[in-house]
Parts: C-alpha cells; structure tokens; sequence
C-alpha cells in the first residue's frame, strides 16, 4: 500500500516525544495503553511536551471515559465521534471513530456519524446523544430546559446528560488542539474496527 502525503506531514507542528522520553509517571500510565494497542496514540506522544497538561487531560478523560455508570462506552465514543465530526478534527474523529467501531460492533457508524452526525439514522436514544453533543459543541449558548427534556424522553437520566455534556467540552478542547499542534492520526487507527 502506497503511503498518503499526509504521512509525510510531521506528526506536530511542535513536535512529539518517544515514550521513553515521557516523565517516569506518564511513560508507566501510557505504556499499558501501547501493550495492548501496538502503538503509542499521537495524542499522548503531542501533549507529552506539556506533562502537567498531559497528566490533566488524562485524569479527566478516563473520569469521563473509563465510568461504568450511565452511557455506555459505545455512548461515550459516540459522544466524541459527533462532536470531533463537527468540530472538523481529523484526529479525533479517526482514532474515536475506530474505538467507536469497536466498542459498537458496528464497521459503518463513525463514519456515518462523522460525516453528517445532522443526518444520520441512529436509534431514538442515540441519536438524543448526538443532537444534544451537537448543541454543545457548537452552540451551547442555545441550549435550552427543552432540548433537555427532548433529551430525558428519549430515555437519557440528568446523569447520562451530564456526561454527554462533559465529554462534549472536554473533546471540544481537544479538538481545538489537535487543529493548533496539526495532530496526525497514527495510521494503525484507520483499519481497526473495519473487520
């Protein structure tokens, strides 16, 4: 297979460390993530320059992603998949969308949700999730007592929206940095998930 100009870019406009380069504490947080991947997502090799911004983003991310209450983890990638599709994050949509595959058992619907998470046919409750990360992450302003309860009559409890919300704004953060440092997706995440 021929490599893409994309994979030529630089990974980072200001760069990336190994994760041997990592202070001791994020190299043994990260290093379970890479033994059970393959690889060392991006993300972490990007945000590593910053440690104390990488140890926060990280503790808040798997408070918002690792819970066993409320949305499931299908939801939860859901959430991320919507919201980086609007937000236009490359990175974010390709290696969420692949959890989200994954997590779902379903080969089709990150990319049906990032491409047109507006449209797309989803479940009563799942597509509750979307409209309501949508609105968040582009709009929050706007959110209004009704679009809530749209939310709870599609089964969604004031915790489940909770979530939905946060993980909006973290990922909505993440988004605007992926964009700022470029961040290129590592190519393992583009087929996982497809088979």
């Amino acid at each position: 297979m021929t490599e893409s100009p994309a994979t030529e870019a630089p990974i980072s406009r200001f760069g990336i460390l190994q994760l041997d380069e990592f202070p001791a504490d994020l190299r043994e947080r990260i290093a379970p993530i890479a033994e059970r991947s393959g690889f060392v997502p991006n993300v972490f090799r990007g945000l590593a320059r910053r440690p104390a911004e990488l140890r926060a983003f990280l503790d808040y991310h798997d408070a918002l992603m690792d819970s066993d209450d409320g949305l499931s983890k299908a939801e939860r990638e859901l959430v991320v998949v919507a919201t980086s599709g609007a937000n236009r994050c490359t990175y974010c949509v390709v290696a969420h969308g692949a959890i989200l595959r994954i997590r779902s058992k379903d080969s089709a619907i990150a990319d049906l949700v990032a491409t047109n998470p507006y449209a797309v046919e989803l479940p009563a409750r799942e597509r509750a999730i979307v409209d309501l990360a949508l609105l968040v992450a582009t709009d929050s302003a706007a959110l209004t007592d009704a679009d809530l309860d749209d939310a709870r009559a599609a089964g969604l409890t004031d915790d489940e929206i909770w979530d939905v919300g946060a993980i909006t704004a973290l990922f909505a953060m993440s988004n605007r940095m992926a964009h700022l440092m470029a961040l290129r997706p590592n190519p393992e995440f583009f087929s996982l998930g497809r088979r």
